[in-house]
């Protein structure tokens, strides 16, 4: 069993930006109101004609560029999205018809926020187990459309976009550059991070997510550094879901990776849940903040109070 890198990331915005004065005529808010309390200035709206998997195309589509590789490559594709408004086809099939893979596995992976990490741990077991050649991993929300805009507690909160990676097996001799994931939840806090109903909405109990996010989580982060044979200290990067800056920072700080470049996209981008991590790190790739080999903390949290983590080396 070959272990797995990372060829090559991408990422997807919409083009449309809704800023904190747009959404003080909107609601009763105001720019100083949510960057105190959620440090969000921007984020990105998807339009009615641009449905979840034209977001997830265009991130893999750029993932697949880099990697230097075609459609007919990949043998596997892997969608994580909690705002799929069809029940069949997936995400991942249609994604894969948009791109013209020819006769991949096709799997959407729902959850939440956690939901790219947990992804991305499956494609390396698919590939470590040869149950899959390359694999295509794609988180992709939505949360513009299961969003209460007249709710402003949740309403500052929410952007839209797709972040992609290409998986693949090391070559021979190569050292492991996707490290064991650590994942797990606490199913009788589920409920504190919802999108139920019809029609469906995002909501959730702001206060308990936050004291389980910056008490539980940090412990939980360090051993997924563990498990990949590292300290925290030695960390290039940190990528944590972007779901509030005001748990981002803590729970960095509290992880203890004190020499790494810790993403903070979502004072751009808002909370795109299952898309944030691989957007926040695509960003800090093409910006040059991230360079190949650097090891780099991936970390999901959230829906389900689910979580999952693991330390990837920068394509």
């Amino acid at each position: 069993m070959n272990g797995t890198r990372i060829a090559a990331v991408g990422h997807y915005q919409p083009a449309r930006v809704l800023t904190n004065e747009d959404l003080a005529a909107m609601v009763d808010t105001s720019d100083e109101w949510i960057t105190s309390r959620v440090g969000i200035r921007t984020r990105h709206i998807a339009g009615p004609d641009e449905p979840v998997d034209e977001l997830a195309a265009h991130a893999a589509a750029k993932a697949l560029a880099a990697a230097g590789l075609s459609p007919a490559d990949i043998d596997l594709v892997l969608v994580a999205t909690s705002t799929a408004v069809d029940r069949s086809p997936n995400m991942a099939a249609r994604v894969s018809a948009r791109l013209g893979i020819p006769s991949p596995a096709a799997m959407d992976v729902n959850v939440v926020c956690a939901g790219f990490t947990h992804a991305l741990a499956t494609a390396d077991h698919a590939v470590r187990a040869g149950a899959s050649t390359r694999a295509l991993v794609i988180g992709a929300d939505k949360m513009s459309e299961v969003t209460d805009w007249t709710d402003r507690t949740t309403c500052v909160l929410v952007g839209d976009g797709a972040g992609a990676a290409v998986v693949e097996a090391c070559g021979p001799g190569e050292e492991a550059a996707i490290g064991p994931v650590l994942w797990g939840s606490v199913p009788e806090m589920g409920h504190a991070v919802r999108i139920e109903g019809q029609p469906a909405r995002f909501a959730q109990e702001g206060q308990s997510v936050y004291r389980w996010a910056t008490t539980q989580l940090p412990a939980i982060a360090r051993k997924a550094c563990e498990r990949a044979g590292l300290t925290p200290e030695e960390l290039a990067g940190v990528v944590l879901h972007q779901a509030n800056l005001r748990i981002i920072e803590p729970l960095a700080e509290k992880i203890g990776a004190v020499n790494a470049v810790v993403a903070r996209d979502v004072t751009e981008s808002g909370n795109t849940s299952a898309a944030s991590i691989p957007l926040a790190f695509s960003k800090l790739v093409e910006q040059g903040a991230l360079t190949t080999g650097d090891p780099v903390l991936l970390f999901g949290f959230g829906g389900n109070l689910s979580y999952a983590g693991q330390v990837v080396r920068c394509p």
